[in-house]
């Protein structure tokens, strides 16, 4: 061959550039939203090793859920994991601190509540609007003494369970609710009996489209085939090849001025 051919064309060099300039920027026009809630913390190591290969940020939802070491997802032996994932720039939310399940609305905005971790867990109780969102600055308050760094007023509800009234108490004191797309439902708590890694893995990467938030955990008890990072890595090559790319909820579009302005 020629070696004229073998030199770079201008359009060659213009394209690498821009490429250049928006990766440098981190530009992505068909961003998903990749999240994980709290979980036993079993794959947590696992699950941060692929997000760190793979330059992908994520948002995370955190409770203090019982874990694989007979502690708890925000105790001291944690803290230096989540702190390490602040430094790498992923965004943070609530998820109530003892994973607080919505069960009923109350008449005066009280709520029927239960627990699934902490002292009370598996107890249902009345809740005042300023309970629910005391559970919701707990977690804030005890990442902000983990990692030094603040929480954006993001917050899940454990199993996504929420009412119109359950959201307006959160938003009178700052929070807004992150649900999850029906194709983001990543299947990790689905039994590995009927729903195998192998079939989410081509469900995600067949259904998810561009704007989708993504939910699974940082470890599920019942799952005897763990989710990840048997499919969390291939999911983000996968969605990549079709040219999909990541962003936290802080570019999210719903999201991004309100954390902003927290900051």
């Amino acid at each position: 061959m020629p070696l004229a051919n073998k030199r770079p064309t201008l359009a060659g060099l213009l394209l690498s550039s821009l490429c250049a300039v928006a990766a440098a920027q981190g530009s992505c026009d068909k961003p998903v939203y990749l999240t994980f809630d709290t979980g036993h913390m079993g794959v947590a190591p696992l699950i941060a090793d692929v997000l760190a290969r793979h330059q992908v940020k994520a948002t995370f939802f955190l409770a203090n859920e019982r874990t694989k070491t007979d502690g708890g997802s925000l105790d001291a032996q944690w803290a230096p994991w989540w702190k390490a994932r602040a430094q790498e720039g992923h965004v943070f939310g609530s998820h109530t601190f003892d994973h607080s399940y919505w069960v009923a609305d109350l008449p005066e905005g009280r709520f029927k509540i239960r627990p699934s971790a902490g002292p009370q867990a598996g107890t249902t109780m009345t809740w005042t609007t300023a309970q629910y969102c005391e559970a919701l600055q707990q977690s804030a308050d005890r990442f902000k003494a983990m990692t030094g760094t603040a929480m954006a007023p993001l917050f899940r509800a454990p199993g996504g369970k929420t009412s119109p009234q359950l959201l307006a108490a959160a938003k009178s004191c700052g929070w807004a609710h992150v649900g999850w797309a029906p194709a983001g439902f990543l299947g990790d708590e689905l039994p590995s009996q009927r729903y195998s890694n192998a079939q989410l893995l081509k469900q995600a990467v067949r259904d998810i489209r561009p704007g989708d938030i993504l939910m699974a955990h940082l470890g599920i008890w019942s799952r005897q085939d763990p989710w990840a990072p048997a499919v969390l890595e291939p999911l983000i090559v996968g969605l990549k090849a079709r040219g999909l790319c990541f962003a936290t909820l802080a570019q999210h579009p719903t999201y991004q001025t309100m954390i902003k302005a927290s900051r």
